[in-house]
Order: structure tokens, then C-alpha cells, then sequence
């Protein structure tokens, strides 16, 4: 998602395919074994295949958002304690089942829920006082971060909706508000090879 929203804001032109993970293409592994997306090949035949690479390959490219004008070592500490101790709590609360061989599919791990709320607790802090989490304008931390935040917020709704992040919880609703985020999420035709 947040790959893809970088080539979007930057204009670059690229084929779209819409794939189902569970019935991956053969020329997808060829290109990328780890058999995950993106799977983003470069004109010069470079492989892209993770989310914050091609992010950050996009905004180089072209970011007339200026998502990358910010403290970009600040910014990428924000993005690095998200995409591993923050991510590990939440998927460990979210798919508990794949964790723990007592726990049933469809379980969460409220331990881990409370892990990663320190990482929500700090967001809460600083969006109380500003806009976004560098600041007054939106950077590319907001873009990283925010489909995880989500992905936490949609575990439990019920929880989330009363939970006590306000700020947290409207920093999100504008992100999953915005158009880019709307065409993000258009389905497309499912790609066939040939």
C-alpha cells in the first residue's frame, strides 16, 4: 500500500497487475521468490520488493508532496521502531494463532496489544500537539506508518473506537479519508499472464 502510494503522488509511470497472493503468478516468483508484493521492476531491470523500498525509491524519483522534507533521520526512526517492534506486538496480537500453538484462529494476544500501544501512546503525545507525526505537514513517516495503525485499529474496532487515542484516531481518519488512500484501495481486473 504505501508503495503504492508513492508512485502515485509521484507520477511515475508504471503496469499496474492485481494479483491474489493465493494463486501468485509464475513470472511474479521468477522475478521475486519471496512471493510477496510489491514486486516493482525498474527499467533497468532492478527489483523492488518492499513496500518502504519503492516508497522511498518513488519520492526520489519525484515528491512534489514533499514527503521527504523533514528530518528524514527522525522520520526514519519513527518508521524503523514501526516496521519491526511495533509490527511484531501487532501481528502478534492480531494473529495470535500463528504464534502460539494453544491459541485458536481468529484469537488475539491482549499482551501483545498492550505492547504495542506504547508505540500508540507516543503517537497520541505528539499528535495532540500537532497535525501530523513530524510536524505541521504530512512526511513520509505519516505515509509509512499510518496502514499499520490501521491494520491495529481494524483487530478490534469496538476496542479501538473507545480506546484513548482521539488524536491518534483522527490523524488516521483523515489518512484513510484522503483520495489517495481511496485509490490506493480501487480493485482492479485481475491480471492474467499473456
Amino acid at each position: 500500500m504505501r508503495g503504492r502510494m508513492g508512485l502515485l503522488v509521484s507520477g511515475l509511470k508504471y503496469e499496474h497487475r492485481e494479483i491474489i497472493l493465493r494463486d501468485k503468478p509464475a513470472h511474479m516468483l521468477e522475478v521475486s521468490p519471496k512471493g510477496t508484493v510489491p514486486v516493482f521492476i525498474k527499467s533497468d531491470g532492478e527489483i523492488i520488493d518492499e513496500s518502504l523500498d519503492l516508497l522511498n525509491y518513488a519520492l526520489s524519483q519525484n515528491d512534489p508532496q514533499g514527503w521527504l522534507d523533514c528530518d528524514l533521520k527522525a522520520a526514519n526512526a519513527l518508521i524503523a521502531d514501526n516496521d519491526g517492534p511495533f509490527k511484531q506486538h501487532q501481528d502478534r496480537y492480531k494473529y495470535a494463532s500463528r504464534y502460539d500453538d494453544t491459541a485458536n484462529r481468529g484469537d488475539v494476544d491482549l499482551s501483545h496489544r498492550s505492547k504495542a500501544e506504547g508505540f500508540i501512546q507516543t503517537y497520541e503525545r505528539t499528535l495532540s500537539t500537532t497535525t501530523y507525526l513530524m510536524g505541521a505537514k504530512q512526511t513520509i513517516a505519516d505515509i509509512a506508518i499510518f496502514p499499520f495503525i490501521r491494520q491495529f485499529a481494524n483487530t478490534d474496532k469496538n476496542w479501538w473506537n473507545g480506546a484513548p487515542y482521539p488524536a491518534v484516531r483522527e490523524w488516521l481518519t483523515r489518512h484513510l479519508d484522503s483520495d489517495l488512500f481511496k485509490t490506493v484501495m480501487t480493485k482492479y481486473p485481475l491480471w492474467v499472464s499473456g
